[in-house]
């Protein structure tokens, strides 16, 4: 919320790559990536992900939103009205739906990956689960064994 658009960002990052192969320096830019903001949706969770996903980034760290005194966000957060606008706002406060949202941010991490199947399932976003090129995570293998028997998700590097 209140941020520039996705475009401006990647015309940021355009020019910041150009001016460092410019001047021969490998700098990197770390992105600032906060979970559950007020106005945060799981679909808008997918949606960044998929653009985490494009961009070839994936985050080591990425941190959920907590009120802080004197923001606007934290006005959203408490009273579910953007103060700029005027309008409603969605805000989760519900820490399993704020988990789905951090691990679509972090889909390709093994521990994260009933979360991440969990939340494109919630999105309604199956396609997102298999093996083409804009798939962000695999079907889990089923093992041979008892039908009875759960099964869980293979641990392999991905």
């Amino acid at each position: 919320m209140g941020k520039p658009s996705r475009e401006l960002y990647d015309e940021f990052v355009a020019r910041y790559k150009a001016l460092n192969q410019k001047f021969h320096k490998n700098q990197f830019l770390v992105p600032y990536l906060i979970s559950s903001h007020p106005g945060s949706t799981l679909e808008s969770a997918v949606e960044l992900a998929l653009y985490l996903k494009h961009e070839g980034y994936k985050p080591e760290q990425v941190q959920d939103f907590y009120p802080t005194p004197g923001t606007a966000s934290t006005c959203m957060y408490y009273t579910g009205i953007d103060p700029f606008k005027g309008d409603s706002v969605y805000v989760t406060k519900n820490n399993h739906e704020k988990a789905l949202q951090r691990a679509l941010m972090q889909y390709f991490l093994p521990q994260n990956y009933k979360l991440a199947t969990e939340a494109l399932l919630r999105a309604k976003r199956p396609d997102l689960i298999g093996f083409g090129p804009n798939c962000l995570i695999k079907p889990m293998k089923m093992e041979k064994m008892n039908p009875r028997t759960p099964y869980s998700p293979r641990k392999t590097k991905r």
